[in-house]
């Protein structure tokens, strides 16, 4: 699992441009080693992040002489300087996943008759299955890895607070979900 969202990749490759100008393939390596637990950067997306930062005024680059015309050393802007501060300094917002896969997969399973404790209990163990092996790395991990880790936990543990409340409510919401769909087949007129 990977702390930085895929749309603050380009914060993340500009915070780390503001201790100095460095190559794509530098910026790559920090930005896995610091931030790509689990899920590491390609190349192409540091370079067309590079790109998209250069063509808004965010980067600019440095070339370096006598290392020819693929040498690029990208530099930060002080525009770039002033969206990172500006990023770093606004809280994200919470995403609450209203309508989650899982939700619509439970109420699929009543809906046509299969099992919906079948699609908890998968899930369910899915779940601890994930939260040992997070529970393996953190404890081998330096510090970066053991945050990133009680991060996932910690949601993970409340996916299974979910989950059991979602168990020990199936009957009801199988009858909501039920009585709902049925009343849509006979008391809707189709044109």
């Amino acid at each position: 699992m990977c702390i930085v969202a895929v749309m603050s990749v380009g914060f993340a490759l500009l915070g780390l441009l503001e201790s100095g100008p460095r190559h794509g393939y530098d910026l790559k390596r920090s930005y896995d080693q610091r931030f790509g637990q689990g899920r590491t950067l390609h190349y192409g997306q540091v370079y067309s992040t590079l790109a998209r930062l250069l063509k808004n005024g965010l980067v600019e680059v440095e070339s370096e002489p006598g290392d020819g015309p693929d040498r690029k050393r990208y530099a930060i802007t002080s525009a770039g300087v002033t969206d990172v501060a500006t990023w770093l300094s606004q809280a994200e917002r919470p995403e609450p996943y209203l309508q989650s896969t899982l939700y619509t997969k439970v109420v699929l399973a009543l809906l046509t008759g299969r099992d919906a404790a079948d699609v908890l209990d998968a899930q369910r163990a899915e779940h601890l299955r994930l939260m040992r092996e997070l529970t393996r790395r953190k404890t081998g991990g330096d510090l970066a890895d053991q945050l990133v880790c009680d991060y996932a936990l910690f949601h993970l543990e409340a996916d299974l607070r979910w989950l059991e409340l979602t168990a020990a409510r199936l009957d009801q919401l199988a009858g909501q979900v039920t009585g709902h769909a049925a009343g849509q087949v006979v008391g809707q007129v189709h044109p």
